[in-house]
């Protein structure tokens, strides 16, 4: 099997300049850990929820909050984004994705086509999810499997 097969095609992406707090009300808005930033119509970085974390301020909305700390959100993604991209192809098999992504330490794979444009993006919890169901359909196999036994043994 290979990463078209069960990558994510609806990636949200924002813009080199677009600020912290635009990119907090996207991770708020459809609950996900991964952004790509975009720069035209190409990949150049990713930003994660742990990456926004670690550049704002924990007193925003808080009592102590700080003009400061308001001010983190007006800093670009471009300042805080992830640039050494590694990224896969659609016809990547997903053991090679896996592994890759474990490899480098990395959560999210953007998938690219041989253009460079971005086509879709795998998470850990998108293989995660491929891998409980291959378990799932080799358990039905191996219980398939053992009914037929036992049917040929009476």
């Amino acid at each position: 099997m290979t990463l078209d097969t069960m990558m994510t095609r609806h990636v949200v992406s924002v813009r080199m300049d677009d600020e912290l707090h635009v990119i907090r009300d996207l991770f708020n808005k459809y609950r996900f850990h991964h952004l790509l930033v975009m720069d035209r119509c190409r990949v150049v970085g990713v930003i994660s929820d742990r990456d926004l974390l670690k550049n704002t301020s924990p007193f925003l909305g808080k009592a102590a909050e700080r003009t400061m700390d308001v001010q983190c959100l007006h800093r670009k993604a471009h300042q805080i984004m992830n640039r050494s991209l590694i990224s896969g192809a659609p016809e990547m098999p997903i053991a090679d994705a896996a592994l890759l992504m474990i490899n480098n330490r990395i959560s999210c794979l953007p998938v690219l086509n041989a253009d460079g444009a971005c086509v879709g993006i795998v998470t850990m919890r998108d293989l995660l999810r491929w891998a409980l169901k291959q378990m799932a359909d080799q358990a039905c196999v191996n219980e398939l499997r053992a009914e037929t036994q036992a049917r040929k043994a009476a």
